[in-house]
């Protein structure tokens, strides 16, 4: 047994039976000893972005790591950006790059490049193999990294004279460390901050998103009056009729403090304290109200949901969560608007849908209309990185065959990734993306204004605009082998979104949606 092989059997005995790959010459023998292991499935996909984001999106969904294969240095370079989004998500990843030879290393080859400073920039595990004979230890040492909670990404560099020497050996599955239960001392501090009588906020965030968190939370608020808000872009946020309906942090700072105004207290479940997404000229960085004390409940790698169970039977011991009832707006009709192609969504969002949301600013009325649809997964941009969504979405549906995934897509971030639609062709996966277009970086319009420049001209505008010439996504996806059509009224969408929903496989739809800003 080689190397390769016993890595990729020591991956799929820990659970890592999923691969998106992009591989190169130093990783063939990685792909030559796929046949021999069919327990594991290899996904291709063009470019590494969508290697990385489908890994991300598969492991919010199904909860464990999947293996992206990537080539080299630049490989792991090009998948950097959705890596990004893939940590501000806590998602278990496992990135298995390919290195030379190491006994080739000392001649710079034209790929020769310091793999380990880009692994660093991920702030997780990384290891480098250095014998064929412990690749499979360094393996299932990475897939237990990977799963440490709150989860983290794992980087294993594998040379490629590792993989194809022999010697190689498979590794029992290393059991990954558990999460730490918050103290009962803690959770009485929190309980009474919780009945003190004073303003209080409880921020929802990793591991608090989920049906036994917010029903928790809930109680706790109809208990003692607290504000409940959701970190402004969680990893997965379970949403829908009979779950409880609960706001997210605004984006913009103005939002978040206007949310927060008045609150002597921020109790933290999960969550980071709000910080602005940039900084901006005379205007703050912490979104706390000043004098507001900062707790926390329970920190990143917690058991975060058992916690505010926990708090709840202290506080709130008799109350009920208060849930959204089954209320769904009714179809709209006319020209598409940025609030009429939402009515649509949340009129005929099916049950147990899985959003892969990058709308952005054409998106603004999506958490208002699908509050009372059946439930559902929102899977959001965490970390900011454009290109997010149809790798995402890809990867979620990879996951979860068989929930109907629903990518919200604005057009100039589908450009960064748009060869996703190539991959979930190739594998039949259940994607319907509707892309938002309307031909502009709506969102840098609306920051420009915001930092203080003074007078935008015609030179500024035009780097924001996405016009001269129009995209064609209609014909980008037939091209990529995905059935595609455009909609420019409320009737066309709900008739074509309805009609992608019932057919398998992806499809796309081009909404030509007005700016909203």
């Amino acid at each position: 047994m080689n190397g390769a092989q016993s890595l990729i059997r020591t991956l799929v005995g820990g659970g890592v039976d999923v691969c998106f790959a992009n591989p190169g010459t130093s990783e063939m023998h990685f792909v030559a000893s796929l046949d021999a292991v069919p327990e594991m499935r290899a996904v291709l996909a063009l470019f590494e972005g969508v290697v990385t984001g489908a890994a991300d999106g598969y492991g919010r969904m199904a909860e464990r790591p999947a293996a992206t294969l990537l080539h080299l240095g630049p490989g792991l370079a090009n998948g950097l950006a959705n890596l990004h989004n893939a940590r501000r998500a806590h998602t278990p990843i496992v990135n298995v790059i390919g290195d030379h030879a190491m006994y080739h290393k000392g001649f710079g080859a034209p790929l020769e490049s310091d793999i380990e400073s880009l692994t660093g920039w991920l702030h997780g595990w990384s290891r480098t193999s250095t014998d064929p004979a412990s690749v499979g230890l360094d393996a299932a040492d990475a897939i237990a990294a990977a799963c440490t909670p709150p989860g983290q990404i794992a980087n294993l560099v594998v040379p490629a004279d590792v993989s194809w020497g022999d010697a190689g050996a498979v590794a029992a599955p290393v059991e990954p460390p558990a999460p730490a239960v918050v103290e009962d001392a803690r959770i009485a501090e929190i309980a009474a901050v919780l009945t003190s009588g004073e303003p209080t906020a409880l921020l929802l965030g990793h591991g608090a998103t989920r049906e036994r968190g917010l029903m928790a939370a809930s109680r706790i608020a109809e208990a003692t009056g607290v504000k409940l808000l959701v970190e402004t872009f969680p990893a997965r946020l379970e949403r829908g009729a009979g779950l409880p309906n609960i706001e997210r942090l605004g984006y913009l700072a103005e939002q978040a403090q206007w949310q927060l105004s008045g609150m002597r207290n921020l109790v933290l479940a999960g969550a980071m304290a709000p910080v602005s997404f940039f900084a901006y000229p005379g205007k703050a960085s912490v979104l706390t109200p000043t004098g507001c004390q900062v707790h926390a409940l329970a920190d990143l790698g917690d058991e975060v949901a058992t916690a505010l169970e926990q708090l709840a039977d202290r506080v709130a011991a008799r109350a009920k969560p208060r849930l959204q009832p089954a209320v769904r707006p009714a179809a709209p009709t006319g020209m598409l608007t940025t609030q009429s192609w939402a009515e649509v969504i949340g009129a005929l969002l099916p049950d147990g849908a899985i959003i892969a949301d990058e709308a952005n600013t054409s998106g603004l009325m999506i958490p208002m209309t699908t509050a009372g649809a059946p439930r559902h997964d929102v899977l959001t941009l965490t970390g900011g990185a454009i290109g997010q969504g149809l790798p995402v979405a890809t990867g979620a549906a990879v996951a979860c065959p068989d929930h109907p995934v629903v990518c919200l897509q604005s057009d100039g971030s589908a450009m960064y990734t748009i060869s996703a639609l190539w991959t979930m062709a190739r594998e039949g996966l259940n994607v319907t993306t509707v892309v938002l277009s309307n031909r502009s970086y709506a969102i840098l319009r609306l920051e420009l204004q915001r930092v203080g420049t003074a007078g935008a001209g015609p030179k500024a505008l035009e780097l924001l605009d996405l016009s001269n010439p129009d995209m064609n996504f209609v014909a980008m996806a037939r091209g990529m082998g995905v059935p595609a059509s455009s909609a420019t009224t409320s009737e066309e969408l709900a008739d074509q979104f309805s009609k992608a929903l019932k057919e398998p496989g992806p499809h796309l739809i081009e909404a030509l949606v007005p700016s909203a800003l």
